[in-house]
Formats: C-alpha cells, structure tokens, sequence
C-alpha cells in the first residue's frame, strides 16, 4: 500500500494526511504494509514533501513578501537541494487579511536560493507557487546581484508596481555560481509573463489586486521585459511568452533568464522524492489526494500527477479529498477509480475541515473495506 497525497491546504499537511490514513487503513487491516510519501506539486509544503522524504531542513532568515525579516527553509539532499519561493514570498507570510499586490517582493526567494548555493546546491529545485507576488522575478534577481535602476540611477522601489519606474537593467552582477547549476523550475503554471492569460491578469486578483492593479501590474512587467531586452538580447521578449513565464507572479520569468529549464512540479517531485521505486513496491493499492478534487486537479496538480505515473505502472489509484468537484468519468480518464471525500461522512464543511484528521480516519476504514477486505 502507498500513501502518495498532498495536503488538505488548511486543514492538514501531507505528512497528516498519510498518517491519518494509515491509522485509518489500520483499523480494518491491523497489520497492513504502508508506504507514505507524502508529495507536492512545488507550491507550498514542497520542502516538507522532501524533507520527510529524508531531505535534511536547513533555515535561513530572510525577507518576506514586505521586506520583513521571516524564518525560511530549503531542503537538501547531498547536492540537490529543494527551495519553495512560498517559504519566503508566499501569501502565508503577509499579516491576516493584507494584501500587497504592487509593492510584495520576491527577494527572499532570491536569498534562498543563495543560500542553497552557499550550500553546496549543484541541482536546485525550485518549486514556485502560492506567491504573494506579482514582479517579475525582479526582488528574486536582484537578491542574486541584478540592479534595476531608475532615470536617477536609483534602485527601483520593490514589488511589481515599481517596475514601471525601471530605466536599466544590469544582470552582470549574478552569482557567477548560477551558470554552474541545474535550476529547474517545477510548476503547474504555464502562463506567459503578461496579457490576458499573463500573471496579472489570471492570478492578481488572488493577491487582492483589483482591475486598476492588474492593468498596472501588466503594462509595469511588460516594460521590465522591454527594459531586460535592451540589456539581455531578444532572449528576453522569447522567455517572457514562454509556458511558466508567469508562474508564482511572474517569478518563472526571472527564473528563466538565469537559466531555468521549466518542468512540470509534480514531475520533478515525483522524481525527487522517489516516487518511482516507492510505486515499484506496492503491491496492492495506491492512495493520493488534496483538499479540493476539481478541474484545476486535472491540469498538473498532485493527484493527477500520481495517478497518471500509477496508471503506466499498472496500479489501482483511489483518492480521498475534502471536497470532490468532479464527475466519475473525469476521475476515471485521470486514472483515479474512485475518490472519498471528507463531506460523504461529515456533509458539514465547517466541521471537515475543522475536524478533518478524524474524519479522513473514518474515511480510510472505508477504502480499506472497500478494497483490502
């Protein structure tokens, strides 16, 4: 039996999820073989997803999303390491209720990854997602050694807002150590930097921006992008309307002038993590999920991640969810038999997600008399 889940976001971890599971499974068969690897898609929980694969946990102070100094991590592994651009940028690291669509930074990202290299990183995962972001990759550059500089020959203020004040760029100051490293860019995003499907456009109004932020985000990185063509070459006009240009606020963009090749997350986890061996083990059945089983699960998230690479293995794939939003036969073509969500045993959402380890027990003990009885 393998355990191949993300987490409930809000309710539970990845690593929760499989050890509810378990003690679910384990109710019905008492001495049941279980394998947990908990996985990720490279939004947030990705450095849990390693670290609980045997990665070692490394902190670092850093700048949040607002220039506020936060504990973040990084994983590694030997020389592989696994940074999360969340654990410095992400929406968790602004105060409840705020928002700071123009002025939230990425540079802490930046400093991640530096302190990956300084780790000895020569492989970096970069798994980005969950931003609070919307510049660009601009902070995340230039905590690496990029200037962007106003008409005055100042630094430019942070954040995607302050991009439409940028008159230079200088990418000559990068950690010369970059050009030496594999650095993929794990996301499920494919979006372009800019336009109506462009990071602005598609993901600003989840960090709070409204119309007017949007429009003003979209003409501010198209003129960064104008502005790195005249220092970089027409390379930067190509990336900016490559697939994951506009991944986590346009930090994919900035991700790829260094020299990112962009893979899909849960593909570079799941290779990360193991999962092939771990597949090659089961012998029974494979059980994966995430709090919400929707369309959006069916375009590169976890589940349908685990589900397709369980499919070509030959294994039977059931999920558990809190919420489940799609029909059977969508399910099926993912490659999921079947999927158990929290609100079949408790219809109260409030309560699912309030008391979600006990009911997802309850909901194992089903599977488990469903398939293993």
């Amino acid at each position: 039996m393998l355990i191949a889940a993300d987490k409930f976001k809000g309710s539970l971890t990845a690593v929760q999820v499989a050890e509810r599971v378990t003690a679910g499974l384990r109710r019905v068969v008492p001495n049941l073989e279980v394998e947990a690897l908990p996985v990720a898609d490279g939004g947030d929980g990705t450095v849990d997803a390693a670290v609980a694969a045997g990665f070692e946990r490394h902190e670092i102070r850093a700048a949040g999303p607002l220039g506020q100094e936060v504990t973040a991590a990084f994983a590694l592994s030997g020389d592989t390491a696994v940074v999360e651009m969340a654990e410095a940028s992400g929406l968790q690291r602004l105060p409840k209720g705020v928002f700071a669509p123009l002025t939230a930074s990425t540079y802490g990202s930046g400093e991640l990854l530096q302190a990956a290299l300084d780790a000895g990183a020569r492989t970096i995962v970069f798994g980005v997602g969950g931003s609070a972001t919307t510049d660009g990759g601009a902070g995340m550059l230039s905590a690496l050694g990029a200037r962007f500089l106003d008409k005055e020959g100042e630094p430019v203020p942070p954040g995607g807002g302050g991009l439409a004040e940028v008159a230079s760029a200088d990418l000559s100051g990068l950690d010369p150590r970059l050009a030496d490293v594999e650095l993929v860019l794990a996301s499920d995003v494919d979006n372009p930097l800019t336009g109506p499907k462009g990071a602005p456009a598609v993901y600003g109004p989840q960090k709070g921006a409204s119309p007017d932020d949007v429009e003003t985000l979209d003409e501010a990185l198209a003129h960064y992008a104008r502005v790195l063509e005249g220092a970089v070459g027409a390379k930067a006009a190509e990336l900016a309307a490559a697939p994951g240009a506009g991944a986590a606020g346009g930090i994919g963009y900035g991700a790829l002038l260094i020299g990112a090749r962009f893979r899909p997350g849960i593909e570079v986890m799941l290779d990360v993590l193991g999962f092939g061996p771990a597949l090659e083990r089961t012998t029974t059945l494979v059980i994966t999920g995430e709090g919400s089983l929707d369309e959006q699960t069916l375009h590169g998230k976890a589940p349908a991640g685990v589900a397709a690479a369980a499919r070509a293995a030959h294994k039977e794939v059931v999920a558990v969810c809190g919420r489940l939003a799609l029909p059977p036969e969508a399910l099926g073509r993912a490659g999921i038999r079947r999927a158990y969500p929290l609100t079949e045993v408790e219809p109260d959402v409030a309560k699912c997600i309030a008391e979600a380890g006990p009911i997802l027990e309850r909901v194992a003990e089903q599977i488990a008399r469903d398939f293993l009885t």
